[in-house]
């Protein structure tokens, strides 16, 4: 999970930032969205089993993962490779150390390896040096955090499949979305017919949410396609000005989007318990 989903990867064409800035550029990938790939499904399962200490544990391991991924990839594309092997060590151990620690204390969640694991190759895949970015490699990030959402709620103790299924579903409908939003304004800015898709998506997920939940759902579906339309118009309006659209500012957007689903997750449930 690097970057803003759909978007460039933390080092992509970042040769001069690694001259301008290595001390932060080895330790903290150069992002602006991807913390709430990690959130959201972590939180959406806290939503569906309740809060538990393991849950902690759970998400310095997601985030030692994201960190050890983002490293990897960037250390793939440096130029100056020695200079990423030690955070990347401190960030593979951490996670290891912590994995270690919930898989021994919850077996069963050992099967979230099954999807992470080749979902994370695919990643790494297309990090490769010259490696063009494909939708594919973005959803492959997407089910990777998805299985947050599933994880989180059975170490709440209070596992129930039909919820669970249900909250793994809005947090795989909201991270799809991000990736069409966000890329339809980075890789694929100015693509009408790709911007009209991401739209139509988001429209498609208004009728779902007034459909099979609460009320709630399908106001903040709106607002997500309110804010899938009006992206790709405002980056066309700014182009070429002395204000374009920058990716910090569809990271901010994501963020107050994320934000929503969360707090409509724990407001309205979406099944009842």
């Amino acid at each position: 999970m690097t970057g803003i989903p759909g978007g460039a990867s933390p080092r992509s064409g970042s040769a001069a930032a690694e001259g301008r800035d290595t001390g932060r550029a080895l330790w903290l990938p150069h992002q602006h969205g991807a913390w709430a790939m990690l959130a959201v499904p972590l939180l959406l399962g806290v939503a569906a089993g309740g809060p538990a200490p393991w849950q902690l544990v759970l998400a310095a391991a997601a985030v030692a993962g994201y960190l050890a991924s983002a490293t990897t990839q960037a250390w793939l594309r440096a130029r100056r490779r020695p200079s990423y092997l030690f955070s990347l060590r401190m960030y593979g151990a951490t996670f290891a150390v912590l994995a270690v620690a919930l898989v021994a204390t919850h077996p069963p969640i050992a099967l979230a390896g099954l999807v992470v694991v080749p979902a994370a190759v695919v990643g790494l895949l297309g990090a490769r040096p010259g490696a063009r970015r494909e939708v594919g490699d973005s959803l492959a990030q997407v089910v990777e955090a998805i299985v947050l959402t599933p994880v989180a709620a059975y170490l709440s103790g209070a596992f129930e499949p039909p919820i669970v299924t249900v909250y793994s579903a809005i947090a795989a409908a909201y991270l799809v979305g991000t990736v069409l939003v966000v890329r339809s304004v980075i890789r694929e800015r100015g693509n009408t017919a790709f911007a009209a898709s991401s739209v139509g998506y988001h429209a498609a997920l208004v009728v779902v949410a007034a459909l099979w939940l609460p009320a709630p759902y399908a106001f903040v579906a709106a607002g997500l396609t309110a804010r899938a339309l009006a992206l790709p118009i405002v980056q066309r309006r700014r182009a070429g000005t002395p204000h374009p659209l920058r990716p910090v500012q569809v990271g901010a957007v994501e963020a107050v989007a994320a934000l929503a689903v969360v707090l409509v997750a724990f407001v309205a449930p979406a099944v009842a318990a």
